[in-house]
């Protein structure tokens, strides 16, 4: 995320605003409008991998997967954002009749890159904490194997817990499936001195 905002507007002109542009994106908290970066080759290649996987253990089952064209809603933190992959199974709820905003996502997964890993480590995750739906957060890095994966317990606590094998397997119990972190990271090449 850019640390200049562009300038400040209410949500509703913020998303009109966004459903008109034709490149680039912009993310919306709380009044103020930050431009998005693009990813890198890693970056995509981890995004497409969790999702060909989700969409696969999805077929035949109500549940859905995002890609980071969808926006979220986090109405009590007054943000607007573009996960890189999120899912929901069962009734998605949307802001309105365009369909472009999920208001209810289970499960929202971050690829972390050198100018938005303490954002997404922080602050966005205590906003992403408000959404009442979202059950697990999942943080993957693109410098090495590494998955984060925090699950909220029935307390409302969340737990961590780190992979770092390619063989390990992510549970993903809110979405009643698991993830390969061989499949996440296929074809994912790092850079040598990380």
């Amino acid at each position: 995320m850019s640390i200049q905002p562009k300038h400040h507007l209410d949500f509703a002109d913020w998303l009109a605003a966004e459903r008109t542009l034709d490149q680039g994106r912009t993310e919306y908290l709380n009044g103020e409008v930050f431009a998005m970066a693009g990813g890198s080759e890693g970056h995509n290649l981890i995004c497409g991998n969790v999702l060909r996987e989700l969409g696969n253990h999805f077929k035949g089952r109500p549940c859905y997967v995002y890609t980071s064209d969808m926006k979220v809603r986090v109405e009590s933190a007054k943000l607007g954002a573009y996960p890189d992959v999120m899912a929901t199974c069962g009734e998605r709820q949307f802001l309105d009749d365009r369909r472009d905003v999920i208001t209810n996502p289970a499960l929202i997964v971050e690829v972390l890159s050198d100018s938005t890993e303490a954002y997404d480590r922080g602050d966005k995750f205590a906003y992403y904490r408000s959404i009442p739906s979202l059950r697990a957060y999942l943080l993957l890095s693109q410098q090495r194997v590494s998955a984060e994966l925090f699950l909220r317990q029935p307390s409302g606590d969340w737990l961590l817990s780190v992979y770092t094998d390619p063989s390990d397997l992510i549970p993903l119990a809110a979405l009643d499936t698991e993830l390969s972190l061989a499949e996440v990271y296929d074809k994912v090449e790092f850079a040598a001195d990380h």
